[in-house]
């Protein structure tokens, strides 16, 4: 018997953000890591760990759009949630992360609740958005194997700001008010520095200053988040609130490894 000829189309279902719909499980704090290496393969071994969410850096991280991509791929076999940090918040790296498949993107530099609302519109296909549409060159649209991706797109898209300067402190509530940024994620390094103690964020003005700002964010509605390696610094800040945190850096773990396992030796 000859083939029919007929081609069915396997037609797929919007992904769920569910790192997204973590947030509001005040309960159940979502538990991260920063990811800096800029490897699929080392993102790869991160993504089996256990976390929750793992985070690609842009902004100090050796990453790029393909970079991104392939980690976003390594990834994909995992329960893990990516968060990406672009360089900037350019509108078009933005359409460009989003297209790959990116759905949560943490901002960096965030100071004002108008630069907030631009970020949401990149964010969201028109009407609501300014989001260029190309669902048929897009991995994010599995290339339009997702039938109703541009409709349905917008309510998976997580935007998350991070405030770090003393300027986006003093707009700190009119940042987290505005309609469209699910989370606000402080900086610590950055903002020690715009507070007067550049490579100190653990200076006590620093630290009263973070956790006002958890609380501030917190008493919003909307989500707060911050990286922290020290454990029991991270379990405080859980205490004020936060419902997402990264508690470890790739590089730091892989520094810090390979410097004990060669002190043995050497001082041995």
């Amino acid at each position: 018997m000859g083939s029919t000829g007929i081609v069915i189309l396997q037609l797929m279902q919007m992904p769920k953000n569910e790192f997204k719909a973590g947030l509001h499980k005040w309960n159940s704090p979502q538990i991260g890591l920063w990811v800096g290496l800029a490897d699929p393969v080392c993102a790869e071994i991160c993504a089996g760990a256990g976390f929750d969410w793992l985070l690609i850096d842009c902004e100090h991280g050796p990453n790029h759009v393909q970079s991104v991509l392939a980690q976003l791929q390594a990834m994909a076999a995992y329960p893990v949630r990516p968060v990406v940090r672009p360089l900037t918040g350019d509108v078009n790296l933005i359409k460009q992360l989003l297209d790959v498949g990116a759905q949560t993107l943490l901002i960096p530099t965030v100071e004002t609740a108008s630069q907030a609302r631009q970020l949401v519109s990149a964010m969201r296909y028109p009407p609501d958005g300014i989001r260029g549409v190309g669902s048929a060159l897009a991995r994010a649209a599995r290339w339009d194997r997702i039938p109703d991706y541009v409709r349905a797109a917008n309510a998976e898209m997580c935007l998350l700001v991070q405030v770090e300067t003393h300027k986006g402190i003093d707009n700190l509530e009119a940042i987290a008010a505005v309609e469209g940024v699910d989370g606000v994620f402080i900086g610590p390094a950055d903002l020690a520095a715009s507070l007067g103690h550049p490579g100190n964020p653990r200076h006590p003005d620093v630290h009263e200053v973070i956790q006002d700002a958890i609380r501030k964010i917190v008493g919003t509605g909307k989500a707060a988040g911050i990286l922290t390696p020290d454990e029991t610094l991270a379990r405080r800040h859980l205490q004020l609130g936060c419902s997402f945190i990264a508690v470890g850096i790739d590089i730091a773990l892989l520094k810090k490894a390979a410097d004990d396992l060669i002190r043995k030796f050497k001082e041995s």
